[in-house]
């Protein structure tokens, strides 16, 4: 929302260049940021001092700004610079979130207490640069380190670094029946990022991997190892198209997500491979307190008949309700349209309540695509849930949701996570 005065200002502005007078921006200044650095802001803005004044440029900052992690809410002022000059004074003010997020999570796994810890920073040194790490335990150990600077070479480019460790006790799908593998992920990856415009971003680079298969328990398969060790390379492009308009929890507008990566492995067992997915959300404002979300996915790999499809029928995925890794396939269609609605709004803190209804099936590895159309891949579940909303710091919504399958093999249950489902 802009200051009442701005929108004076902008017709006093119109009047000037209808006699033919450029109103140009004087000066810009930053108010209400204690961390984020000022000038650093300036140089990511669309709007430029000695440049003219464009209130459509303006709207774009103030969309971009909220955009960031560091800022939960910004409007400009337009100020005449001195009475009777066709130059004028822009404010950016701002209302800054806190960045510095910990992360304690304990949860029960058959019988056994696991933990995961980590310390997170989204705007360190002041620049919108993302830094932190998390150590996990859950019967096996895990870790992972992050940088992600995407305006580190100015406003278009940026880079983003990562290290993980990644172990846990996955299920493996077979005819004959299901079996349990450690499985573990080793990975470094670098990415460039590149925003040309509002709107388009790239990002592109290259993951060097190892993973690791221990057979566990369960069922086996002919021809299937019980130990297994992959070195890989993984090179990815993401392209994001984003309209978003964010007011503290409420989000409007589109945005389009398309992931695509090859994977290149020599071994006996597993061929290179490539995945695809693309992720269309579309968000509208429903009155003063309601905000309707949706989010329609549809995925695709190479079509190997084999128990480590990379597409997961999952919980904290896809499908609220349906469990932990039920399923596999090599291609896979969800939909996922809910209702918030804010039950109270306080200042700082906001209550959300929400119905949804999560719908999706699945490729079944080495099938057709016809399989979409089986009904034993079909998985439909309505349910419902709250939001506990920090409108202050980043990313602080702790969710729960109820999902209860109206479809055949349904289950039900209470998923928990930290931010919005989607």
């Amino acid at each position: 929302m802009k200051h009442p005065f701005c929108i004076t200002f902008l017709f006093l502005c119109t009047a000037l260049l209808v006699k033919g007078q450029q109103v140009t921006i004087d000066t810009i200044s930053i108010e209400g940021n204690k961390r984020t650095r000022s000038e650093w802001i300036k140089k990511i803005l669309l709007s430029r001092a000695q440049e003219n004044l464009d209130s459509s440029l303006l709207d774009k900052d103030i969309i971009a700004l909220k955009r960031l992690p560091a800022i939960s809410h910004a409007y400009y002022e337009v100020r005449q610079s001195n009475k009777g000059s066709a130059s004028c004074h822009v404010t950016f003010y701002l209302d800054e979130s806190f960045t510095l997020i910990p992360e304690v999570n304990v949860w029960s796994v058959d019988g056994l207490v696991a933990t995961k810890v980590g310390l997170y920073e989204y705007n360190f040194a002041g620049r919108n640069i993302g830094i932190g790490g998390f150590y996990q335990y859950n019967r096996f150990n895990s870790y992972g380190f992050f940088l992600r600077a995407p305006q580190l070479f100015g406003r278009s480019w940026g880079v983003s670094l990562s290290h993980q460790l990644w172990t846990s006790e996955e299920p493996v799908f077979f005819a004959s029946g299901n079996a349990r593998y450690r499985y573990q992920n080793r990975s470094f990856e670098a990415l460039g990022i590149w925003q040309w415009n509002f709107s388009n971003k790239l990002e592109f680079g290259v993951n060097f991997f190892t993973e690791d298969y221990e057979y566990l328990s369960g069922e086996m398969a002919a021809g299937v190892p019980l130990e297994l060790t992959l070195d890989k390379t993984l090179f990815k492009v993401f392209y994001q198209f984003d309209r978003f308009n964010y007011n503290y929890q409420y989000v409007s507008g589109i945005r389009n997500q398309l992931y695509l990566q090859y994977v290149a492995t020599e071994n006996a067992f597993q061929d290179a491979f490539w995945i695809g997915w693309n992720d269309f959300f579309y968000f509208k404002r429903v009155g003063n307190r309601g905000n309707w979300a949706n989010r329609f996915r549809f995925g695709i790999s190479s079509n190997d008949e084999s128990p480590f499809a990379p597409f997961a029928v999952d919980n904290n995925v896809n499908i609220r309700g349906v469990g932990f890794i039920i399923d596999r396939g090599t291609a896979s269609m969800v939909l996922n349209t809910e209702y918030r609605y804010t039950l109270v709004d306080k200042g700082w803190f906001a209550l959300q309540g929400n119905a949804f209804l999560d719908a999706g099936t699945w490729r079944n590895p080495g099938g057709t695509l016809n399989d979409f159309w089986d009904p034993d891949n079909f998985r439909i579940y309505p349910g419902f849930g709250l939001r506990f909303i920090h409108k202050k710091i980043y990313n602080a919504i702790f969710r729960i949701d109820y999902g209860h399958g109206i479809s055949r093999k349904a289950s039900r249950g209470i998923v928990f996570g930290i931010g919005q489902y989607f």
